[in-house]
């Protein structure tokens, strides 16, 4: 009997999630199958057979998330004599169902993007739960706290003293759902006496109960809220935005006329169009991006700690928004490619985002990333910066504005740019010097085609 435990298929990964079971119990495997598709923080990912067999048990459900290190499945030699009973499946819990891609670009080819991070350090990992027995059981007489690592976590990044909190789990065990209870403004949960194993739900409080010190306020359900469960995307958002909210940064914005680059653009798709190649705004900023990266490699660079690390490789991410969250694929060695092979990388690695799709090493290694919302006809906005890049850049809408040139009032096509930065790695001359050089290329966007 072999058991398939749920991997870590991602830097990132604490937890997982059964996509779909592409084999069913009594089929026969060989190694190197794929049994499943697993959901990550990331992406959807292929699970394959280590060994061979016979899918003898399932023990998750599509849709049930389950920690690192956990079984999910059973391969036996076909007899069924397997000793893995249901009660030993994993604790689990309910994942959002999965949705359809969104619709596809906007008609003016901007990729959609609230561009925020993607990729995080590892965590800690939890063992998976038992479920709570029929009575809890108080904490060992010898003054010993039984809490995993994840819960011990948990509790200091919230301040929660470990010895006040009474475990539901077996021997008096603390487990994630008496501090989650605790965090939500109710107690740990007490269980049920007969029966029911699962613990019993907090009461809704009237309003948002004051989370401990160094923590957030966490809100408590009405009884006519709707509960969304965070997407495994979502939660590393969430958490990267935390991360990234710690890092000192500033805004320098300028306005780009727009005219030649707008002209450029449709002379590409014009002359290319019997090819079926068609450029977008965003392909031609990620270009110009590349290349005054490579002329400014203080700007390429991040902060290492004791130093300032400047990449030897110029790597643009661009952020693709989905339904249940964000990513931000990266173009490789942007600064080396052409403005069409640009383009299709980028075509492609956005329909593979929200096809769940992206390999790992594609979302990783970005140096610099790109936010692009003027399809939803926003002026300006400030991008979260995505650690540990020093610098993001975020695109507003095109706008016919009345500007003075040569002493005459004309209407131009003008965008507006925000960098933001991390003014460990970088000061505002530094910064201005950068995004001066940019507003020039896109300004005379010939430059970044040679």
């Amino acid at each position: 009997m072999t058991e398939v435990f749920m991997p870590r298929l991602s830097d990132t990964m604490t937890e997982g999630a059964i996509s779909q079971w592409l084999k069913a119990e009594g089929d026969t495997i060989e190694r190197g199958d794929v049994l499943a598709e697993i959901e990550t923080d990331k992406a959807v990912m292929d699970l394959e057979a280590y060994e061979a067999g016979v899918l003898e048990k399932i023990l998750v459900q599509p849709g049930e998330n389950v920690a690192i290190g956990a079984p999910i499945a059973v391969i036996g030699d076909g007899s069924g004599t397997s000793d893995v009973s249901d009660a030993e499946a994993p604790s689990v819990e309910p994942a959002p169902a999965e949705q359809d891609a969104p619709p596809s670009e906007p008609a003016d080819d901007r990729d959609e993007a609230p561009a925020e991070p993607e990729t995080e350090p590892a965590a800690e990992t939890e063992p998976a739960e038992p479920e709570p027995g029929p009575v809890a059981e108080q904490a060992p007489s010898d003054g010993r706290i039984k809490a995993t690592p994840l819960v011990r976590s948990l509790a200091r990044s919230h301040d929660i003293d470990l010895a006040t909190v009474r475990g539901t789990g077996p021997g008096g065990r603390i487990i994630r759902a008496d501090i989650e209870a605790l965090l939500g403004g109710g107690k740990p949960a007490e269980p049920e006496p007969a029966a029911s194993a699962a613990p019993t739900a907090p009461e809704p409080q009237p309003a948002a109960a004051a989370a401990p010190t160094g923590g957030a306020p966490v809100a408590t359900a009405q009884d006519d809220d709707e509960r969304v469960p965070l997407s495994q995307i979502r939660k590393v958002t969430a958490r990267r935005l935390t991360e990234a909210a710690l890092v000192p940064v500033f805004q320098l914005t300028t306005v780009l006329d727009a005219s030649r680059l707008n002209e450029l653009r449709g002379e590409i798709n014009s002359r290319l169009a019997e090819q079926g190649i068609k450029v977008s705004v965003t392909d031609l900023i990620v270009r110009a991006v590349a290349v005054a990266l490579r002329a400014h490699p203080e700007v390429n660079a991040s902060f290492g700690g004791d130093a300032i690390l400047r990449h030897a490789h110029v790597n643009v991410g661009v952020a693709v928004a989905l339904e249940d969250g964000l990513v931000v694929p990266v173009v490789k060695d942007a600064d080396r490619k052409s403005v069409t092979a640009i383009g299709a990388e980028i075509k492609d690695l956005a329909a593979r985002a929200r096809a769940g799709r992206l390999k790992l090493d594609e979302m990783t290694g970005g140096t610099f990333s790109v936010s692009n919302l003027g399809m939803y006809g926003i002026d300006a906005f400030t991008a979260v910066l995505n650690p540990p890049e020093a610098a993001i850049l975020a695109v507003g809408s095109t706008v016919d504005e009345a500007v003075v040139v040569d002493g005459e009032v004309q209407v131009r096509p003008r965008t507006r740019l925000t960098l933001t930065v991390d003014h460990r790695v970088l000061d505002g001359a530094g910064a201005a010097a950068f995004l001066r050089e940019l507003t020039d290329l896109l300004a005379e966007p010939l430059r970044i085609l040679v």
